[in-house]
């Protein structure tokens, strides 16, 4: 998220982040984004009895800021599909992993365990299965002797945060078309990062 921030304001994008909304009261984040002069909001999920009454609150939350595009970073709950729908096409997400490969959690570690030869990360279009959205970029990094899990995320999450930022960007300037579950990037950029 603060390199969403930054490299909006560094690029003079022609748009702006409305706010930051957590899940968690204590999250960083939230910190990071009112020193910035960025609304924020927490819906609390602990305050729920479920992920619908959650998503229902969530969604109340950020339709009063009106965004075009919800970017998530670090936003680890599951998403109703009722809530994915109302937002379809209009939500991103970065997941560390070279999708499919690797849905869910403890990506880095799953692939080092499976001894994979390159590792990455994958910004994709949110839908109501679990990381399976159409994919928008890609960032592949080789994994190199004496890696661990250490080396391997502090590298993937670099490349995060270039690709994700861009991503946006290029949705903000509507540079991508999203056709038969398929992303074009419709400029010169390559959608794959290295």
């Amino acid at each position: 998220m603060e390199a969403m921030v930054r490299v909006c304001k560094q690029e003079a994008w022609a748009a702006r982040i409305v706010a930051v909304v957590s899940n968690r009261p204590d999250a960083a984040g939230l910190e990071f984004a009112a020193s910035h002069g960025i609304a924020t909001a927490v819906v609390d999920h602990r305050a729920f009895g479920g992920r619908a009454a959650f998503d229902a609150e969530l969604q109340g939350v950020i339709d009063g800021f009106e965004p075009h595009l919800l970017v998530l970073a670090g936003f680890m709950r599951i998403f109703t599909p009722g809530f994915v729908g109302h937002y379809a096409g209009r939500i991103l997400n970065v997941h560390p992993s070279l999708l499919p490969a690797f849905t869910g959690l403890n990506t880095h570690a799953r692939a080092l365990a499976q001894g994979c030869k390159f590792v990455g990360a994958t910004v994709h279009f949110v839908t109501a299965e679990l990381d399976h959205g159409a994919i928008v970029a890609q960032a592949v990094t080789a994994v190199q002797a004496g890696d661990d899990l250490a080396s391997v995320t502090d590298r993937v999450l670099a490349l995060e945060h270039v690709m994700y930022p861009r991503a946006v960007r290029w949705f903000v300037e509507d540079q991508l078309r999203l056709e038969g579950g398929l992303v074009q990037q419709l400029g010169a950029e390559s959608q794959a990062f290295s």
